[in-house]
C-alpha cells in the first residue's frame, strides 16, 4: 500500500504502475456534476479563475453530500461516480490544470489517457459503492465552489485522511488496466461463445 500526499510531486506520480494500490492524504477536489465540468471548460476557454485552485491538484469523481452555508460546510459522505460520463471533458481539463490525480470509477478513454501521460497524472479506481468505507477519510470541508449548484455538483475541496483504498487503474506512462481487460476480453471472445454455444445445444439435445 502506498501512500500519495497532496500537494502531489510529479516525480511520485510518475512512479506509480498500474496495479499499485494507494491510498491519499491532504486536500483532493470532489464533484459529480457534468455542469460542473461543462463550467471548469468555460473557465479555461475564457481564462477566468475557477472558485477552487485545480492546478496540479487532484479531482475526483466522488459525489458529496454537503450541508451548511458561508465559511461553514460539512460533508457527510463521499461515493464514486462513473467517470466516462465525462469523457468529451476530461482530456482539456487534465492538460489545461495539469491535473496530477483523478479518479472515480469506470476509468476514462484513450484521448484522456494520452493526456495523462503528457502532463504527469494517473487514475484512481475507487471501489463502487464504497461510501461507509471512503467517508470515514473525510477530516473537513476546506472549500466549497459554486455553493448555488446541487449539492453533489458543487466543487468541494476537502481535507483527507487515508481515502481509499484505491487501485492505480491508469498510470503516467499510458498503461490502463481497463484498456488491458477489454484486450483479454476480446481475445477470449471466440472460445467463450464457442462454449456457450455447445452448452446451449447440448442443454436443446438433453430437452427433446
Amino acid at each position: 500500500m502506498k501512500r500519495l500526499q497532496a500537494p502531489f510531486d510529479e516525480h511520485a506520480i510518475r512512479s506509480l504502475r498500474a496495479g499499485d494500490l494507494v491510498v491519499v492524504d491532504g486536500d483532493v477536489v470532489i464533484t459529480a456534476g457534468l455542469p460542473t465540468h461543462q463550467r471548469l471548460m468555460h473557465c479555461l476557454e475564457s481564462g477566468e479563475a475557477p472558485p477552487v485552485e485545480l492546478r496540479g491538484q487532484a479531482l475526483f469523481h466522488l459525489g458529496g453530500y454537503s450541508q451548511g452555508e458561508g465559511e461553514h460546510f460539512e460533508m457527510l459522505y463521499i461515493n464514486p461516480t462513473t467517470s466516462t460520463r465525462f469523457n468529451p471533458y476530461m482530456p482539456t481539463l487534465i492538460e489545461g490544470f495539469g491535473l496530477r490525480v483523478v479518479g472515480g470509477k469506470g476509468g476514462l478513454d484513450e484521448h484522456s489517457v494520452e493526456a495523462m501521460r503528457k502532463v504527469g497524472c494517473v487514475y484512481l479506481s475507487f471501489l463502487g459503492g464504497g461510501c461507509t468505507l471512503l467517508s470515514r477519510a473525510i477530516q473537513r470541508v476546506v472549500e466549497v465552489g459554486w455553493p448555488e449548484m446541487v449539492t453533489h455538483y458543487r466543487l468541494s475541496r476537502i481535507n483527507v485522511n487515508g481515502l481509499g483504498p484505491a487501485v492505480v487503474a491508469i498510470d503516467a506512462h499510458g498503461k490502463s488496466l481497463y484498456a488491458q481487460n477489454a484486450q483479454t476480453a476480446g481475445a477470449r471472445s471466440g472460445e467463450v461463445l464457442a462454449g456457450l454455444h455447445a452448452q446451449a445445444r447440448q442443454a436443446k439435445s438433453q430437452l427433446s
